[in-house]
């Protein structure tokens, strides 16, 4: 029999902050940045606990000030905050607001970045380039940060940035569900799995052996002097009368995919659908994605996306109850290997 958690409202008279409070007394808090505040909201209602009352204030000069409008002393504090555009300004934002935890006491604050900014700069390229990701797990973790939660890094090696505990989590779950109910058994049948490049392979694997359908990978070609600028060379594996489904983790400014999805259709596929966690849609995404050659785009919640920026082939899953999943492991000493059969 599941033990009923007790609960501690928002009290402002008393100055102390609505959260969880577990056997051991501990105190689980969720806050919020700016970036995405319908998704913090729903974590926090799939928690049963409210988001702590926060002040947000951005002076005329630019400068941005937040403070805890009440007591988070000794609390188990999750920052729940999305890295959407304006990525740097969310960013700045995060770093107060860990310093401002920091400095309240916060006995663990843990930073909840559905999407990991500067994820795509994880390596070096060419010489005389940064490594943007690893800078700003350094900020993260300079700022307060003990721990770092996040959703399909771009790459896995970004952990490795972060000293102390990073939880990786896969939004494959969410995917794979909506499309075994929707799929018919016909396209089930027809069904392929394609992986729009070679860096994307691993995972377009694992979606193949979970939907017992065949791999396909696109082999492309980037201009390094020119950004988002793709030129499909070739398709290996059968596509001809399949239905295909194109697996990424983001989707920027859309090219990679629109051109894959355009390969695919010259190569005789029936139908395209294109799967990715964050949608970032930078423009002109949503018009590159309305594209003929794609049928369905499906994604998640982990950026906000604005009315402007949906069409009606677009379909939006929530992320909120993995991440609430996720936080209740992580505040009750669990396990969040568990939740992806050991693969986290």
């Amino acid at each position: 029999m599941a033990r009923k958690k007790k609960t501690v409202e928002l009290d402002r008279a008393n100055d102390i902050a609505p959260g969880l409070v577990a056997k051991t007394k501990k105190r689980l808090v969720v806050a919020r940045g700016s970036s995405h505040p319908e998704l913090a909201a729903e974590v926090a209602a799939q928690l049963s606990t409210e988001l702590v009352p926060t002040e947000y204030r951005t002076f005329a000069s630019g400068e941005i000030l937040t403070r805890f409008e009440v007591s988070i002393r000794g609390c188990d504090l999750f920052l729940i905050q999305s890295f959407g555009p304006p990525v740097n300004e969310w960013m700045m934002e995060t770093l107060i607001m860990l310093d401002a935890a920091k400095r309240a006491s916060a006995k663990r604050i843990t930073v909840v970045a559905p999407y990991f900014p500067y994820s795509r700069q994880d390596k070096k390229g060419r010489g005389r380039e940064p490594i943007s990701a690893r800078l700003v797990a350094d900020l993260f973790k300079t700022a307060g940060a003990d721990r770092v939660m996040s959703v399909d890094l771009h790459a896995a090696q970004i952990q490795g940035f972060f000293d102390g505990p990073v939880d990786h989590l896969f939004a494959k779950p969410v995917l794979l569900e909506y499309f075994e109910n929707t799929l018919s058994a016909e396209d089930r049948e027809r069904l392929t799995v394609v992986s729009p490049d070679t860096g994307r392979v691993r995972v377009a694997d694992t979606w193949s052996d979970s939907l017992g359908a065949p791999l396909a990978i696109i082999h492309k070609r980037r201009d390094p002097n020119v950004a988002n600028q793709v030129t499909v060379n070739e398709i290996v594996g059968a596509v001809e009368g399949r239905v295909c489904l194109l697996v990424d983790d983001m989707i920027d400014t859309g090219g990679t995919i629109v051109k894959a999805a355009e390969a695919l259709k010259a190569n005789g596929a029936v139908k395209v659908i294109v799967a990715a966690t964050h949608a970032i849609f930078s423009d002109p995404a949503a018009q590159r994605l309305q594209s003929p050659a794609i049928d369905e785009v499906v994604v998640t919640d982990t950026v906000p996306i604005p009315d402007e920026k949906r069409f009606p082939s677009l379909t939006i899953l929530p992320i909120a109850p993995l991440l609430a999943r996720a936080i209740h492991e992580v505040f009750e000493d669990g396990s969040v290997t568990s939740m992806f059969d050991g693969a986290a």
